[in-house]
């Protein structure tokens, strides 16, 4: 089985989902079905062929199983918080989502050593942490999970996807917070985008400034994926990008300069620039 190409294929297939669906809890629905639905194929393939080394075992539980897992782990929990999430009161949101980041932090304190060892990218607890074989013999510290199939689970692969995935998590939680403190910047923004504003240029170029604003972490921090700002752009300007994904492909082909539109902006701006000087 190739696993890498399954969760490729995961990630256009959530990212297809919040294309699609605006509301959070559906959003989380469908990506938490998703989700499981790819780790149960992924949990048949290691029952009936299980692994040709301890090397290609860890890098299953530490890499390939995290893909789902961690999505899986995000989206449980935006539905969680989504569904408990207080509805009139802007004090109580506010007060919820503290609550929320408060756990979060604890989890992250407790879980220190763990989190120290990942981010230092050590391996040499790797065969105790992400095989099989050790997971009787070390403390199972995931406590939503109360029980875990050990012949899909290793004593901290669970752990690992709850770092990542909470990770993520926060900076949700942190979004959040700055909207209950800022309800004036949602009325703003349906303001702006009463405006008719129209992308007049090609979907290339568009595609060009999306991939740059993404990899460039300019938006959240860099958190939000292509189709996020894609949607949101094709919102606001009024355009139907396509597939920008096909689009980007054939940027990459390019015999000349990859960003030509890019480049443009950059001269034209520094034409302008020069001209209002003299």
């Amino acid at each position: 089985m190739d696993f890498k190409l399954h969760n490729k294929n995961l990630l256009r297939k959530l990212d297809d989902i919040k294309y699609d669906t605006q509301e959070n809890i559906e959003r989380a629905n469908q990506s938490i079905i998703t989700c499981r639905n790819l780790l149960n194929t992924f949990k048949k393939e290691i029952i009936k062929q299980g692994f040709k080394s301890i090397n290609e075992e860890i890098f299953f539980f530490k890499n390939i199983k995290q893909i789902p897992l961690n999505q899986l782990i995000y989206y449980s929990e935006i539905r969680s918080f989504e569904i408990q999430f207080p509805r009139a009161d802007i004090n109580k949101q506010r007060k919820h989502v503290k609550k929320k980041l408060s756990k979060l932090n604890r989890f992250f304190l407790y879980n220190m050593d763990f989190a120290h060892y990942i981010e230092s990218k050590h391996t040499h607890l790797d065969e105790q942490y992400f095989t099989r074989d050790y997971f009787d013999n070390l403390p199972i510290t995931s406590s939503k999970f109360y029980f875990q199939d050990p012949d899909f689970c290793t004593p901290y692969d669970m752990l690992l996807g709850k770092l990542t995935a909470y990770n993520n998590f926060i900076s949700y939680l942190q979004n959040r917070l700055i909207n209950s403190k800022n309800p004036k910047i949602n009325s703003k923004l349906k303001v702006t985008n009463e405006v008719e504003l129209q992308w007049t240029s090609t979907k290339t170029d568009l595609t060009e400034l999306i991939y740059a604003l993404h990899h460039n972490r300019v938006i959240n921090n860099g958190k939000s994926d292509i189709k996020e700002i894609a949607s949101a752009l094709e919102r606001v300007l009024h355009f139907d990008i396509g597939d920008c994904y096909k689009t980007f492909a054939e940027i990459k082909t390019r015999k000349m300069s990859r960003t030509k539109f890019l480049d443009d902006l950059s001269e034209g701006l520094t034409t302008y620039i020069n001209n209002s000087e003299e």
